[in-house]
């Protein structure tokens, strides 16, 4: 019993793991991302296509032997991959500014200065601003 217990703990700690979580949330707002992006090309890009070129792409199709090969799918998949990749771009573009700008308002941290420093004569552990050893009294630059 106590092995199915350690598996079960082994799971728990997998799935609250911060990577996994975050990932999984990542998909799921892709997949809405996704059906709003269907939609405006769907929807909005796919008509205005069609104004400007008198056809709707998504119904183009040709027919070779008995096989319809509809190209017009294709090529509105390729305007809805443009489409998410330009969106992708420009919020990925939009982060690293922000965090660009949280950088240069962050004041740099000096590493502190060490606290303690080692007699060059009995080689003890002493204050770094001693400037005599406790230990064997020599004077310690």
């Amino acid at each position: 019993m106590s092995e199915k217990k350690g598996i079960i703990q082994e799971f728990k700690e997998f799935i609250n793991r911060g990577n996994v979580v975050d990932m999984a949330v990542g998909v799921v707002i892709g997949a809405a991302f996704k059906a709003i992006v269907d939609s405006v090309v769907a929807d909005l890009i796919s008509p205005i296509i069609g104004i400007i070129f008198k056809q709707d792409f998504s119904s183009l199709s040709v027919e070779i032997n008995g096989s319809v090969f509809t190209y017009g799918n294709f090529i509105m998949a390729v305007i809805n991959f443009l489409l998410v990749a330009i969106v992708l771009f420009a919020f990925v573009k939009a982060v690293n500014k922000m965090r660009d700008a949280k950088a240069k308002k962050a004041p740099k941290e000096e590493p502190a200065a060490p606290a303690t420093k080692v007699c060059p004569y009995c080689k003890s552990e002493i204050a770094a601003d001693a400037v005599k050893c406790p230990h064997c009294t020599s004077d310690v630059e």
